[in-house]
């Protein structure tokens, strides 16, 4: 139950009341925004409100036990803050939003209701509707690792162990022709060979899509040329002359973890497990049955 402030508190108890939602919303690269369904501007605790996105809510529902109660959020694409590239682009994704309820004649009394995150996002119309879930969400997901042959962990990430900030590993490049929208050649990538950077990750530093973060589905080398190739996506076009920095990729076996980067002792799969042809195999003559490992 929402413990109310003793001023919002009495402001129920009159016959007139002057109340209204915002919403801080604060995504994962740290940027914090606010929205209200007030027709003006509210600076609640800190925070500016914007009206002019006309965001609504559906029913909210609190339910008892470890149930996921939803709400939909819906607003225009029309404030500057929030566009149709960035949603397509994930920016949004596992969002935190907060939920006040306000005094808009007495912006100080105010009362958090609800902490969401963001879950699936729609768009239809010029318009966004926007699932929160409630934070018991997380108690639905899956815990644990799947035992599979490949690794399950992020290259350089903490599991992984291995550290890309090294010559050969990140590299900056610059981009020198644009094909379609996801390819392009690149210069800076001449002594790398085809496939080095196939499953990395690309961050680009300069022009119209500076600071994201994309992957790369291919690494290219045709003669002089190299290209790369990028998971379609939704955003600015990449233009001539855009800068980045690229991240060696991995396909997650145990061959290239062993190969490309020397890091076996951290792999995170079972390369070894065998199949399910081996499992239920019968026994034959001439077979090894020494206990070792039946995938090499």
């Amino acid at each position: 139950m929402t413990a109310y402030p003793a001023a919002l508190a009495a402001h129920f108890a009159r016959d007139v009341t002057t109340v209204s939602h915002c919403w801080r919303l604060t995504r994962r690269d740290g940027t914090v925004w606010g929205f209200t369904d007030h027709d003006r501007r509210l600076a609640v605790d800190g925070l500016t409100c914007e009206p002019e996105t006309g965001f609504s809510a559906s029913e909210a529902r609190d339910s008892l036990g470890l149930a996921v109660d939803t709400v939909d959020v819906e607003g225009a694409l029309s404030s500057q803050r929030i566009s149709d590239e960035d949603i397509a682009a994930g920016l949004y994704d596992g969002a935190k939003v907060e939920t006040l309820l306000v005094n808009w004649r007495q912006p100080t009394d105010f009362a958090v209701i609800r902490t969401a995150t963001i879950g699936k996002i729609t768009r239809s119309d010029e318009r966004f509707v926007a699932e929160l879930e409630s934070l018991v969400t997380a108690l639905d997901q899956p815990n644990g690792h799947y035992v599979t042959r490949s690794c399950n962990a992020e290259l350089g990430d903490a599991r992984c162990g291995f550290l890309l900030d090294q010559p050969g590993f990140t590299v900056a490049g610059t981009v020198t022709t644009v094909g379609t929208s996801d390819t392009f050649g690149v210069a800076s990538l001449e002594a790398y060979e085809g496939g080095w950077f196939s499953a990395g990750t690309l961050t680009w530093t300069s022009g119209a899509r500076a600071g994201r973060s994309e992957r790369v589905v291919a690494h290219r080398r045709e003669g002089s040329m190299t290209s790369l190739v990028l998971l379609p996506s939704v955003g600015p076009a990449i233009a001539p002359g855009d800068a980045f920095s690229i991240a060696a990729g991995c396909d997650k076996s145990f061959t290239t973890c062993k190969a490309k980067f020397a890091n076996a002792l951290n792999f995170r799969g079972f390369p070894h497990l065998p199949g399910n042809d081996s499992a239920y195999s019968y026994v034959t003559d001439g077979g090894v049955f020494d206990g070792g490992p039946v995938v090499p």
